[in-house]
């Protein structure tokens, strides 16, 4: 895994010895500006915005080179951190994907996945997901005992087991959030009865579009009419409507090979899959792609109104008129 100032320098597209020239000035205490302006001959020229990115990419780093030793020590004081997991879990590149990673381990409280695998059903579970030509109902009646009351609490439990199985495996949280990304749509509608209070979002009240071509002032109106209580946003697939079964719990379906084949537990499995992207997955998918595109539209925002208020402070002060200037400092 490259240092933090290789993978800057990557990034930057400028050589590892002016990272680390700024580095090391940043941690002495130094502003972006000074730097900027005072010490381009120890970062060979760095200018004001590549330092500026050179800092929120340190800064970024270095949380996630800490949330990770974090995780690391927890995940080994549980006893259950791999060779294999480990290897992952250096080679995580985002604060996301160390927390899909961390995800299965992470101390939560105690799910109904939890008080399933109390009460003996994890062997019912995995036997099912690994063989889908047993009868799910013929299988559960050997896990009913002073916990579990018949058969159909039995499959309940069982079902809850994988579903939080499939809602913590890494690579498909990564496959469902890029395809989500690829193909997700923002759709908007008007709340009911709002559409006279509201009409300065009347634009929005019948609108959608790709999730990854939002522009930031588009995306900004949506969550300030959803804050109002005008806009109801959601995320949705392109022509969702056309499908039978829903491209992502396809992804689910594949990742898991599951195939409905008439067996006796492929319709069982096949409502897990369902259950697990409805009632898990989706959820917090959808609030994270979200918040990334609220994030996204306020930096781009935020750049905007930079760009602007430099052309005015760059401005004529005076028009056409000849003024001069004098810098006491020299």
């Amino acid at each position: 895994m490259n240092s933090v100032s290789q993978r800057i320098a990557e990034e930057l597209l400028v050589h590892e010895r002016q990272v680390t020239a700024a580095i090391e000035l940043l941690d002495d205490g130094a502003t972006v500006p000074f730097i900027a302006r005072y010490r381009k001959e120890v970062t060979d020229g760095l200018d004001d915005t590549q330092l500026r990115n050179l800092e929120d990419r340190l800064r970024y780093l270095r949380e996630l080179d800490d949330r990770r030793a974090a995780v690391l020590k927890s995940i080994d004081e549980q006893g259950k951190l791999t060779a294999s997991l480990k290897a992952s879990i250096l080679a995580a590149d985002t604060k996301i994907r160390l927390e899909d990673l961390y995800l299965p381990y992470k101390q939560k409280r105690r799910t109904k996945a939890e008080i399933a695998r109390e009460a003996g059903l994890q062997p019912l579970a995995m036997a099912l997901l690994a063989d889908p030509s047993l009868d799910p109902w013929v299988s559960a009646v050997d896990y009913v005992n002073d916990a579990v009351a018949d058969p159909k609490a039995a499959l309940d439990g069982a079902r809850q087991i994988l579903m939080e199985h499939f809602a913590e495996d890494a690579d498909l949280l990564a496959a469902l959030r890029d395809y989500l990304t690829t193909h997700g749509v923002i759709k908007s509608t008007v709340a009911p009865d709002k559409a006279q209070a509201g009409a300065k979002f009347s634009d929005y009240f019948d609108y959608s579009e790709a999730l990854g071509k939002i522009p930031s002032h588009r995306a900004l109106a949506l969550f300030r009419g959803r804050n109002e209580g005008i806009l109801q946003v959601s995320l949705q697939i392109a022509n969702e409507a056309d499908f039978e079964t829903h491209p992502c719990e396809g992804l689910i379906a594949r990742k898991f090979n599951l195939e409905n084949l008439g067996r006796p537990g492929d319709a069982f499995l096949q409502e897990t899959v369902r259950w697990a992207w409805k009632v898990k997955i989706f959820i917090h998918l959808d609030l994270e792609l979200k918040m990334q595109l609220k994030s996204r539209a306020e930096l781009e925002a935020i750049k905007v109104f930079a760009t602007n208020l430099s052309d005015l402070l760059l401005a004529a002060p005076a028009g056409p008129k000849v003024t001069l200037g004098l810098d006491p400092g020299m």
